[in-house]
């Protein structure tokens, strides 16, 4: 009996040892989750920041990562995955360019819509242009015009930077003045020659352009360097530059009104370009005008006026009522520090993409690994993530889609505020962290 036993306990002992053997080569052999998110949480220049980030996989409803997944932080450009998202599922396929309505003898009544891509540089094909320089008389009305200029939160001394461009009723030429590459300023559209003071003191093209805040004035000043050329937001507060610039362009009268164009059936649409081809670009370069105006196309539709924040409250109550945590949203671009998202709020949102629009379209709209933003990183992940960059100051932001080595089709959000370390280092930290993720996984 007692020889069964010795027997029976070595049996027991042979195979308990067999089963530790077998599971510490199955821990050596497999993805150490944990030790990825430590090694991103030690990566020093994170030190006395604050991030959170949140990995999730659809097809079995769970978080992979979740780190302060529910916590707030300035997402900076990802703030255009929620505009992106918003101008998906409402400004249908083409962008409705201008509403008009046909009083007789060449003269029309025209209700703007907020479309960027009106004489864009980025669009050679200009149907609303083709149809307004074909009349004689253009009444162009204002009334649904209830924003301004600047969004909230905006840093006013960035004004004289392209990337922010001021919103508008009806935007040309993207809001901005091309100042050419000369050894004299020019500019281009023409118009802005008159408004352009080139500077006595110019000397052997050293120079460069300044804008006052709060008008249309630009003067050439002398600088120790060539001008390289420059794109300058101009001042869209100033009433009469639209009316003039549109004169100027169109070679017929436009005069401004300010009566409400009921959309009745005789209200005729005008189209313009594929809503996507703009998405892309927006999503690709980061682009903030065309974010901001996507915005006020949709509020124009939705609300029959161009109002930022009637329409951001009005989605929050409605079409993102969905989700975890209600953020606090401002603008469409995310130049506003303003902005505040948890990571958990662009996972749902991602989620939400994918359940509704075909994945041709988006992987169309958001760049891949070593293409737009991402141009520098994710190379050897070129069509299996799909993403957003986010950046300021002290703030940078990535969420998207994740595709893995296995086939795991996975969402995630990772956001970092109030570094004081290197943002190279962070990017590259978080790269690693997630391509660890699309090997492993």
């Amino acid at each position: 009996m007692n020889r069964r036993l010795l027997f029976s306990g070595l049996a027991i002992s042979i195979v308990l040892l067999s089963c530790q053997t077998q599971h510490k080569i199955q821990t050596s052999n497999s993805f150490n989750a944990a030790a990825n998110q430590d090694t991103l949480l030690a990566t020093p220049d994170l030190n006395g920041a604050h991030i959170g980030f949140a990995v999730y996989e659809a097809s079995n409803k769970k978080f992979l990562y979740n780190y302060q997944g529910d916590k707030y932080f300035i997402p900076a450009s990802n703030t255009k995955i929620v505009t992106c998202y918003t101008a998906m599922k409402f400004l249908g396929d083409s962008l409705l360019g201008l509403r008009y309505v046909d009083k007789g003898n060449g003269t029309i009544e025209v209700e703007a819509n907020g479309d960027p891509t009106f004489l864009h540089s980025d669009f050679k094909n200009q149907p609303a242009y083709d149809f307004l320089k074909k009349q004689k008389t253009i009444l162009l009305t204002d009334d649904n015009w209830k924003s301004k200029g600047w969004g909230m939160g905006w840093s006013w001394d960035d004004y004289e930077s392209d990337y922010m461009a001021q919103r508008s009723i009806m935007p040309i030429y993207g809001n901005v003045v091309h100042f050419n590459k000369f050894n004299q300023p020019t500019t281009s559209p023409i118009y802005f020659q008159k408004l352009l003071d080139n500077g006595a003191s110019i000397n052997n093209g050293q120079y460069d352009i300044k804008r006052e805040i709060g008008a249309n004035k630009f003067r050439a000043v002398p600088s120790a360097k060539k001008f390289g050329g420059e794109d300058i937001p101009f001042y869209t507060g100033d009433q009469e530059l639209l009316i003039n610039l549109l004169q100027d362009t169109l070679k017929n009268t436009v005069t401004p009104v300010h009566f409400k164009i009921d959309r009745y059936p005789d209200v005729v649409k005008i189209y313009t370009q594929p809503t996507d081809s703009m998405l892309k670009i927006m999503m690709h370069r980061s682009d903030n005008f065309f974010a901001e105006q996507s915005l006020m196309m949709v509020s124009n539709e939705l609300l029959a006026e161009m109002s930022t924040s009637k329409l951001i409250d009005s989605l929050l109550k409605t079409t993102f009522s969905f989700l975890p945590q209600k953020p606090k949203w401002v603008d469409g671009s995310g130049l506003s520090r303003y902005n505040l998202f948890t990571p958990e709020d662009f996972v749902a949102i991602l989620n939400k993409m994918k359940e509704e629009f075909a994945w041709s379209r988006i992987s169309n709209i958001f760049a891949s690994g070593g293409s737009g933003t991402l141009g520098n990183y994710y190379k050897n992940g070129s069509g299996k993530i799909y993403a957003k960059t986010g950046s300021l100051s002290n703030n940078v932001a990535l969420s998207g889609f994740l595709i893995t080595k296995s086939g795991h089709e996975l969402t995630f959000s990772v956001l970092v505020s109030n570094y004081t370390g290197n943002s190279t280092g962070i990017r590259r930290a978080v790269e690693k962290f997630l391509m660890n993720v699309m090997e492993n996984q």
